[in-house]
């Protein structure tokens, strides 16, 4: 039987090639001016048009997986250009570690317990599992009212339509039709996770192609939302790539979850190309973000701890890419960067103003990325326990600041969780529990916390 330690063994392992790699990256980065020139494109590009937008959204993705944050195996070229090319944040995060809620903040600068989509489905119904859960009136009525809280606030394909663009849905979409989106043109009628558009990227790229087409017609600018259900399960990669990664990996199943990160690799380079072929002045902005981390156990199919469903950083962190060329600098950068910042960012750099109420900030803006010194996030139940009640499904808080993370349990759901602090500069997997002995940091990242969300307080 395979150690259940492997898992974190195979993380640190990963973790330490990549601490090799962002110090190296470091070095280079001092030797760099972040001048703000650099950093702040203009809102048009060749000839006064606004740029066409790419948002790729990975599915189940540990942040270490990729070769340019130096995972020892993987090989994933594609990624590792995009990432030369880009202005790279490293310390990327998303605030939920489950895909409905993370997916519905990309789209609308939002955390989750302000956009009130907080979990992949609605209240379990007793007596009701899986298939006859997802096809009873409980669940339709549920997730209905699910979509309503999407359609209750601006998206950002929404307002790109607002300004003229043409705006496309692929891949994984839980809030019902596409139109639920403010998108233009879409793949998914309305199932759970996306139905016809988790075509894309597994099956096919021609949806994204004739959507091209079809806005260069009508010479309108164009937003795609590719997000294929890659690398996520099933772990079904075409033979080419497990062949290459079984002799590499500790156990067939993480050799089919890396077969499936590569896969998804070149999925990007077809992507690339046919932007690159329909876009010769290179004229798009391309943004790169995962929904949330996944830690392949090797003894089974399904997540290890402290990855997917968890308030810790093998759920929640991300690399973020923005790329522009000609706009915007390629470089790293070891500020924070939260997919709350996406929405604003992108709307930002083609000139749009952003909606006011927006907690992210423009991470091209230097000095606002260099002055954040704290970043939240939440977790919360699979299943909700009240579909208007955000509080009543929560299961996490956490905040980093510098080097340290507090996680802060919610005991009416975590009824054995304890407050947690972590040197992640230290300890990158959140092993040691260090609150005990830092009761100040303690009490003061825990007062940032409930500043933050004020409904959540610890006093309450």
């Amino acid at each position: 039987m395979i150690s259940q330690s492997i898992p974190r063994r195979l993380f640190r392992f990963s973790l330490l090639f990549a601490g090799f790699l962002a110090l190296f990256q470091a070095d280079r980065l001092s030797q760099r001016v972040h001048s703000q020139e650099t950093r702040q494109p203009a809102g048009n590009g060749p000839a006064g048009k606004r740029p066409n937008v790419v948002l790729i959204v990975s599915d189940d993705q540990a942040w270490t997986d990729y070769g340019f944050m130096g995972h020892a195996h993987l090989r994933t070229p594609n990624l590792d250009r995009l990432a030369r090319e880009s202005l790279t944040f490293r310390r990327g995060y998303v605030p939920a570690s489950l895909c409905c809620p993370s997916l519905a903040t990309i789209l609308t600068g939002r955390f989750p317990h302000q956009h009130k989509i907080t979990s992949n489905d609605p209240p379990a119904v007793p007596g009701l599992a899986g298939k006859n859960f997802q096809e009873s009136e409980a669940f339709k009525v549920g997730r209905e009212r699910m979509n309503q809280h999407l359609r209750a606030v601006p998206t950002l394909p929404g307002v790109l339509k607002e300004q003229g663009y043409l705006t496309l849905q692929t891949g994984k979409f839980w809030q019902g039709h596409y139109s639920h989106g403010g998108f233009t043109h879409g793949m998914t009628q309305g199932s759970r996770h996306g139905d016809d558009g988790l075509q894309i990227g597994r099956k096919t790229m021609k949806p994204i192609e004739e959507f091209i087409d079809t806005a260069t017609q009508q010479d309108k600018p164009w937003m795609i939302w590719y997000a294929p259900m890659l690398p996520h399960d099933p772990h079904n990669a075409p033979a080419k790539y497990l062949e290459r990664t079984r002799p590499l990996a500790p156990s067939e199943t993480v050799a089919k979850y890396w077969a499936n990160v590569e896969w998804f690799d070149d999925t990007i380079g077809e992507l690339m190309r046919i932007i690159e072929s329909k876009d010769p002045t290179n004229n798009t902005l391309i943004v790169y973000v995962t929904d949330n981390g996944w830690i392949q156990d090797p003894a089974n199919p399904r997540y290890a701890p402290k990855s997917k469903q968890s308030p810790y950083d093998g759920g929640v962190r991300t690399p973020i890419l923005v790329r522009w060329p000609g706009k915007i600098a390629a470089q790293q950068s070891t500020d924070f960067a939260h997919s709350i910042d996406l929405m604003p960012t992108i709307l930002k750099a083609i000139g749009v103003d952003a909606p006011k109420d927006l907690p992210g900030i423009d991470l091209l803006d230097v000095q606002a990325t260099s002055q954040r010194k704290i970043i939240f996030g939440e977790c919360f139940t699979h299943n909700a326990n009240n579909l208007d009640v955000p509080k009543e499904n929560l299961r996490w808080r956490w905040a980093i600041q510098g080097k340290w993370k507090l996680i802060v349990p919610n005991t009416a759901i975590e009824k054995d969780g304890v407050v947690e602090l972590y040197d992640l500069q230290a300890d990158p997997t959140e092993e040691r529990n260090l609150a005990s002995t830092n009761r100040q940091l303690v009490e003061d990242l825990g007062e940032e916390i409930d500043a933050w969300w004020p409904e959540c307080s610890r006093s309450r």
